[in-house]
């Protein structure tokens, strides 16, 4: 059970496995008044930056579930370079289906909805961890605006124009499930740029060490083709945000 290696590769620099930058996530923290001794559980938790940052700024303590063992590695040594390992505990494990022996302050799952079968099974599924009146935080991506055709649907790693919503359907969406959106963090082109363009030179340095390898074919097709794909679709068309949810 693990991430195909391609998706480390891609990722092998980052800290946080999205579009939401250090700066932002650091944001939505502070903005999340989160008290010292907040329980959280992150599932898909990465490489573990939100959870870690989170217990030496505010004093959280939690679990990470995540399927890769190479991001749970970097999430387990990123504890122990901020000094938090005995504050949170990171499991190699499928996230899909986890529920928490005990009720939790805050559950997340930041970017990996599929877990869930989509936004609504992640909040369902979520909502299994978190005690009354906690706070949930999901990450989705969303259309900045009408997508015009399927092509462009497809280059922004959509099957359809109807895998996701412009943002005020989503923000809908939260509401039709019973919850209230009271805070949230939204990507920027400048973000987006940060968090896909680092993918290429990951992808550059390790085809230049690996020319070789089985993947480099594969390495060397995305590398050629995805800084247009992104500019002339992704940029313009995918937004992404964390949005902070409660029951109502």
């Amino acid at each position: 059970m693990d991430l195909p290696r391609i998706f480390t590769i891609r990722e092998s620099s980052h800290r946080v496995h999205n579009p939401i930058t250090p700066g932002k996530l650091a944001a939505l923290g502070q903005a999340l008044h989160l008290a010292s001794g907040t329980r959280v559980l992150d599932l898909a938790s990465g490489s573990g930056e939100m959870l870690c940052t989170w217990a030496r700024d505010h004093g959280v303590t939690g679990t990470g579930i995540d399927i890769s063992t190479v991001f749970t590695e970097k999430a387990r040594a990123r504890a122990a370079e901020l000094g938090v390992a005995d504050r949170v505990t990171f499991v190699h494990g499928d996230a899909s289906g986890f529920v928490a022996d005990e009720p939790v302050d805050l559950a997340a799952c930041v970017g990996a909805t599929w877990i869930g079968g989509g936004v609504a099974g992640t909040v369902e599924l979520l909502g299994k961890s978190l005690r009354p009146g906690g706070l949930m935080l999901i990450g989705e991506p969303y259309w900045r605006r009408e997508v015009p055709d399927q092509e462009t649907a497809h280059a922004c790693f959509a099957g359809s124009k109807d895998d996701f919503l412009v943002l005020p359907e989503l923000i809908e969406q939260f509401g039709d499930l019973g919850y209230d959106v009271v805070e949230m963090v939204l990507a920027s082109q400048d973000s987006w740029d940060r968090y896909r363009a680092a993918q290429w030179l990951n992808l550059r340095r390790w085809l230049d060490g690996n020319p070789d390898d089985e993947l480099a074919g594969e390495v060397r097709a995305e590398l050629t083709t995805d800084p247009a794909l992104y500019t002339r679709y992704q940029r313009e068309y995918l937004g992404w945000g964390v949005f902070a949810l409660m029951d109502r």
